[in-house]
């Protein structure tokens, strides 16, 4: 009632943001910047809130969209100077501590995984499988690039050469917004940005978390006992909800699976 009443004092509010899931291009993932757009727009415009808090349970992903996605929510951050919270669930690794490093401060469970500052890339070779089997492959390219580590054909030395660099750039892109978003807090030690991942407590002594606390205990010790929450997360469209994407629907979730399994979740 006191939020329709304009010369009563509403009790504060703050919007929560759910991201859970692997990361990754497009609607179907379980998060990107084109799924997660809409509800990060609505948490930081709908009802005026005192803050938003980040709920995060993610072992990482696409490192594109965890920068649009953690980008999004900082440029909303400074234009509706809205501070904003991060609490990890299980897990907030890779992609998902780049995620959590978008908050002003980050809140752990003693069990939560952070960490994982680094960046891969997986494939398989088959051209010994394709040789056995009697089968030959051709390819044709315009340009002697084109067919850069073809799983079907033997691995090049120039072409691991030429992936590696890659891979150390968007790993100095990752420690570049960690040590922005952290700063002093994070520590000296030499295993920060190998790949490396912790539980919480020795995440808190790490300078990756600032503490270890649960999402509404905190925020009413921030807020006060009265402060109302508004949940805001990814919504399925109409034919997924129908399970129209049967298919593709279950290659995702296997996907994400084995990404949460990468750290014994």
């Amino acid at each position: 009632m006191k939020r329709f009443i304009p010369f009563l004092k509403s009790d504060p509010l703050v919007s929560v943001i759910r991201l859970s899931g692997a990361i990754g291009a497009g609607s179907r993932m379980p998060l990107s910047d084109e799924a997660m757009a809409p509800a990060i727009e609505k948490a930081f415009s709908r009802g005026k809130p005192k803050a938003v808090a980040l709920l995060i349970n993610s072992p990482g992903g696409s490192p594109v969209q965890s920068a649009l996605i953690a980008g999004r929510i900082r440029r909303l951050a400074e234009e509706k100077k809205v501070p904003v919270h991060a609490f990890v669930e299980d897990i907030a690794a890779s992609g998902g501590y780049w995620l959590a490093s978008a908050a002003d401060d980050i809140w752990v469970d003693d069990n939560s995984i952070v960490g994982s500052i680094g960046v891969i890339s997986a494939g398989f070779g088959a051209h010994v499988f394709l040789a056995r089997q009697g089968v030959e492959r051709r390819v044709y390219t315009a340009g002697k690039s084109k067919s850069t580590l073809d799983p079907f054909q033997p691995e090049k030395k120039e072409d691991v050469a030429r992936l590696k660099g890659i891979l150390e750039e968007m790993h100095g892109n990752f420690i570049a917004q960690i040590k922005a978003r952290r700063g002093d807090r994070l520590s000296e030690d030499d295993d920060l940005f190998t790949g490396e991942f912790w539980l919480g407590g020795r995440g808190v002594e790490l300078g990756l978390a600032d503490g270890v606390a649960h999402l509404v205990p905190k925020l009413k010790e921030l807020y006060g006992d009265k402060v109302r929450f508004a949940t805001y997360g990814k919504k399925k469209g109409f034919f997924q909800r129908f399970g129209s994407s049967v298919v593709e629907d279950a290659f995702a979730s296997v996907e994400e699976r084995a990404a949460f399994a990468r750290f014994g979740l």
